[in-house]
């Protein structure tokens, strides 16, 4: 069995972070282990609190699972503060850890501030080189790049000059593009690799940040080469956009588990 680690934020509405993070690797086949970096209490209209996991107590998690149930990948998602991130750095390197895939969460899609700037400049100097890939969407490319993203040259450009900066490929995904598509763009520090996709019309996409790059992980954890990873990524987030679970009062979730069971079957009554 496969398996892989993932460093992130807990979402008690069970869209995002953590848990949809273990639900994608079992969708994709993985056996999926936690090291939780913060408590939040969400749902689908926004964040309500935050509370950043004690320093001693996310190097205890990783701990524990590198010494019993070494990861073949691990995803990383929210770093609440730079104490954490330190850790994370840290442990990556004693357990010469593989696989790395960072999607790059600095907000919510509701607006709430996950990341602290001094945890974003620390990561970007310590972690991202680590990694097997980043994954910003376009604000946070904007944000990390310094420079406006509003057409594919630009975002082409964008995903070179990060690729170049950290020296680790970088995937831009296209959901907050304009337009009828969704292109996602891979610079793997050779060549470019552009994944299209026509735009869901479906505003339920709390998550899709998360999933995305746990499949990326999974995928990487089962010797998949990073191209045909993001690939199965993006097949899996199209599905499980398409498949229009409906939740909550405002954004909600995808359906981690549309393959097998699609949200049109059991439906309550």
């Amino acid at each position: 069995m496969f398996t892989a680690l993932t460093i992130a934020g807990s979402d008690s509405s069970g869209g995002a972070g953590i848990q949809a993070d273990i639900k994608t690797l079992s969708a994709v086949g993985v056996y999926g282990m936690t090291a939780v970096t913060a408590v939040t209490a969400q749902n689908t209209l926004g964040v309500q609190s935050v509370f950043p996991v004690p320093p001693e107590i996310l190097a205890a998690q990783i701990d524990s699972v590198c010494r019993d149930i070494p990861p073949d990948a691990v995803k990383i998602g929210m770093i609440p503060d730079v104490q954490c991130a330190r850790i994370i750095a840290g442990k990556i390197r004693a357990y010469s850890l593989r696989n790395i895939v960072i999607d790059t969460v600095f907000r919510s899609s509701g607006g709430a501030v996950l990341q602290t700037q001094e945890a974003v400049l620390y990561a970007q100097k310590e972690l991202y080189p680590l990694a097997s890939v980043i994954t910003p969407n376009i604000p946070e490319a904007e944000l990390l790049s310094g420079k406006k993203i509003t057409t594919e040259e630009e975002c082409r450009a964008a995903t070179e000059c990060l690729a170049e900066k950290f020296g680790c490929p970088v995937l831009v995904t296209g959901g907050h593009s304009g337009g009828g598509t969704s292109d996602d763009f891979l610079y793997d520090l050779h060549r470019f690799h552009r994944f299209p996709g026509a735009r869901i019309s479906n505003p339920d996409t709390h998550g899709t940040g998360c999933t995305l790059s746990s499949v990326v992980a999974g995928y990487l954890a089962k010797g998949f080469p990073l191209e045909e990873a993001v690939l199965n990524a993006k097949r899996f987030v199209t599905g499980a956009i398409a498949d229009r679970l409906k939740l909550g009062h405002g954004r909600g979730p995808l359906n981690h588990m549309y393959a097998s069971y699609p949200s049109n079957q059991g439906e309550k009554q």
